[in-house]
């Protein structure tokens, strides 16, 4: 089976209320446990704010170390989700259920050689 990356896009600024995070986050957890039980589940993980970033950057022969996220953007990866899936439409399916729990865009792309995990 392929293996496929579903990117959680999060705008930047403040999460949602607690209440509301935490009304998410079950959703969330519901669609894991889900994957989990189709044997689809690799593993997952959330990040932390952007302003934690530390990006290096090789130029020839320096190496150069900078703070903050390599692009200025709106938006940012606050979590990923790798799974295995049949083809790009199940992985879809996946994408498709996990972008409704998160309310956030879901960017699906397959693993080039599929030998993670």
């Amino acid at each position: 089976m392929q293996q496929y990356l579903l990117t959680i896009y999060q705008p930047d600024g403040d999460p949602p209320p607690a209440g509301e995070l935490d009304s998410i986050m079950g959703d969330v957890e519901a669609v894991n446990a889900e994957m989990r039980a189709a044997g689809a589940w690799v593993f997952a993980g959330g990040l932390h704010p952007p302003s934690t970033a530390t990006v290096v950057r090789a130029t020839g022969d320096d190496v150069l170390t900078t703070d903050g996220p390599y692009l200025e953007g709106k938006e940012h990866v606050g979590g990923f989700t790798v799974i295995r899936a049949a083809d790009l439409d199940a992985a879809l399916d996946w994408g498709r259920k996990l972008a409704r729990a998160i309310t956030l865009p879901i960017e699906v792309r397959p693993l080039a050689d599929g030998s993670c995990g």
